[in-house]
């Protein structure tokens, strides 16, 4: 627990203390356990106990003990509402994962999520922004992956200091493979997909289009597309494309599994 709040809630004998606040576990609460450290939102109740969902939708049942519980870094005693609680309709994220309402941003993490330039990390943010910035995790947009092997020394993994790294195109026998192998660190995770540029990534019929365009060997693949597309420059189809990208079921699962990955790897908590 330490280094996560202004001071060490833990510390002393806390759950004896008197004044610890009791607070109605409405539904879609976000407390933690103050045992376990399982942290989830309140989505019902069972043989006595709350019940909570986590960000990857698993699901643990805990007793209503006094000061039990975190609710924003200090302890609570949570009790059940008075009124029945009806279940909502549960509003998700782009991610599709269960929107966490009033909570704030996390301070950033030391560790990191890095991507090959800004569309990549525009794409990311559209879809994943709000897990993101729930979980403190800052994405970086990289100027390409040529020096990637000193970058990550510069970076200096370590257990508390992850690095996840999004690469394109990352196929056996590729440029970016062979430059993706010399990353060794057990503290640097890299994960990519097939597709050449993070465009290609958006689904087609985001774009009323049955497929991406070929672009021959030798052209550059953005103006390639613009040119079959019909449109004048990269700039103004970019705007195109990340304005109809709503969520998840907008892109491409290797892109999807690509980032669930690296955002389980960098908040995984060190050990």
């Amino acid at each position: 627990m330490a280094g996560r709040y202004d001071h060490d809630v833990l510390a002393g004998d806390w759950r004896r203390r008197r004044g610890i606040p009791e607070v109605a576990a409405e539904l879609d609460l976000v407390v933690e356990d103050a045992d376990s450290g399982f942290c989830g939102a309140v989505v019902g109740f069972e043989a006595g106990g709350v019940l909570l969902e986590d960000r990857h939708r698993r699901r643990r049942t805990f007793p209503l003990l006094p000061a039990a519980f975190l609710l924003d870094g200090e302890p609570v005693t949570l009790r059940r509402p008075s009124r029945p609680t009806v279940p909502a309709a549960r509003r998700r994220t782009a991610s599709g994962s269960i929107a966490v309402d009033n909570v704030r941003a996390q301070v950033a993490k030391a560790s990191r999520i890095w991507v090959e330039g800004v569309h990549d990390a525009a794409l990311v943010e559209r879809i994943w922004g709000d897990d993101l910035r729930i979980e403190g995790v800052v994405v970086e947009p990289l100027d390409g992956i040529d020096d990637l092997d000193a970058r990550v020394r510069d970076f200096a993994p370590g257990p508390g200091r992850r690095l996840g790294v999004l690469v394109d195109h990352l196929v056996p026998g590729s440029k970016e493979s062979r430059l993706v192998a010399r990353v060794t660190s057990p503290h640097v995770l890299v994960t990519g997909h097939p597709y050449v540029d993070v465009w290609q990534a958006v689904r087609p019929a985001v774009l009323n289009i049955s497929a991406w365009p070929v672009v021959p060997p030798g052209q550059p693949w953005k103006e390639g597309v613009c040119a079959a597309l019909g449109v004048a420059e990269p700039a103004e189809l970019w705007r195109r494309i990340l304005s109809r990208v709503n969520s998840f079921a907008d892109v491409e699962t290797p892109l999807i599994n690509s980032m669930e990955r690296l955002i389980d790897f960098v908040t995984e908590p060190a050990g």
